[in-house]
């Protein structure tokens, strides 16, 4: 269970960040991550320790309707390209230093782990099932999937990390992260609908009737005892559409929460992961910092939708987590901030407010 923040604390944090030697509120968006990341550890000299990137492989069912321009091989690929080190999310994490943890939930692809050591083989199967016409996976997989981000957190908050990001590789993901954005912030679907990897405005349209169709069959798929439960637990859409790697994240996310660890979101697809999981527990959200609002169409509305603010607009559309890692430092500079900035008495500087 994930426990809530202590608000109690708030106001001995923001006296502190008030009383350093700069005009109150003139760090703007680093002095409330500060606050935050202050109340997520409940001490006034937070520090950021060992920070790990867990990125998530696994493959769509709903890809064969043919809903993003990429094909299903590049999942198995940029696997393998990530043990080589030459990914995006490689360079990033070399940049600031974090831990890459590269892990197989359900990619359709047979490892040769001799090979391949950097690959994680946690495979629940070779891919989901197609959601256009029957649930994606089964609640013992899903149930599974989130036991993998469960004990992959663990692993690393065993090794000294507070601070964690999760990135994923599945073509096709952003179909279920359409839907659920719409199932759970009610948005009509046509604005939840993006270009993914490139899709051009005839693919948007057929993505866009291939889902619509999709949740045409998961309404009929309802009885009357489904439906209720569908208002009060996030299990069943998140098992009928989800992706292995989506589900694992979710898990992820929840047991970094337990921890009491910081979680930096990616982009449109991790974004989505993150609002599954508040459905589960709405104490998830006070652990997570937005790291960037994406160019995938939708996933400023999403983000407004669940009252988010994201630290960085940069046009990012790459997935993998890049994103999330790239707004790293500004959470480092928040935590040096309330460390090392001196106050206005011990500096001997006048306080004019």
């Amino acid at each position: 269970m994930i426990q809530a923040l202590d608000k109690s604390f708030i106001p001995v944090l923001q006296e502190k960040i008030d009383n350093l030697n700069k005009p109150k509120g003139s760090l703007g968006r680093i002095e409330s991550l500060a606050l935050q990341i202050g109340l997520i550890q409940h001490t006034l000299t937070p520090k950021l320790c060992h920070p790990c990137h867990i990125l998530f492989g696994g493959d769509h069912g709903i890809e064969r309707e043919g809903v993003s321009v990429s094909p299903r091989e590049v999942t198995w690929q940029q696997m393998i390209n990530f043990g080589r080190g030459g990914g995006g999310v490689n360079m990033f994490c070399r940049q600031h230093g974090f831990k890459l943890h590269v892990v197989d939930v359900g990619v359709d692809y047979d490892f040769d782990h001799e090979k391949c050591p950097h690959i994680i083989d946690r495979k629940i199967a070779h891919g989901t099932r197609n959601f256009l016409h029957e649930p994606a996976m089964t609640q013992e997989e899903y149930e599974r999937a989130l036991t993998v981000g469960a004990e992959m957190v663990d692993k690393c908050h065993a090794e000294g990390c507070n601070i964690i990001s999760f990135g994923e590789m599945g073509i096709a993901n952003t179909s279920p992260s359409s839907i659920w954005m719409h199932l759970f912030l009610g948005i009509p679907l046509d604005k939840c609908v993006g270009a993914g990897a490139g899709l051009n405005d005839e693919g948007i349209r057929h993505k866009y009737e291939v889902l619509s169709s999709s949740l045409l069959t998961f309404r009929n798929s309802l009885t009357e005892h489904d439906s209720s439960l569908f208002t009060l637990h996030s299990s069943f859409p998140l098992s009928y559409f989800g992706g292995y790697e989506m589900v694992a994240a979710i898990g992820g996310m929840l047991r970094a929460a337990e921890h009491g660890m910081v979680v930096i979101v990616d982009g449109f697809i991790m974004t989505a992961c993150m609002l599954a999981a508040s459905r589960i527990d709405k104490n998830v959200m006070d652990y997570a910092v937005f790291g960037h609002c994406g160019d995938e169409s939708g996933h400023k509305m999403m983000l407004d939708g669940m009252g988010a603010q994201p630290l960085l607009s940069l046009g990012l559309r790459l997935g993998e987590g890049t994103g999330a890692i790239c707004a790293y430092p500004i959470l480092q500079s928040a935590v040096n901030m309330i460390n090392e900035m001196d106050n206005f008495q011990h500096a001997e500087i006048t306080k004019y407010f």
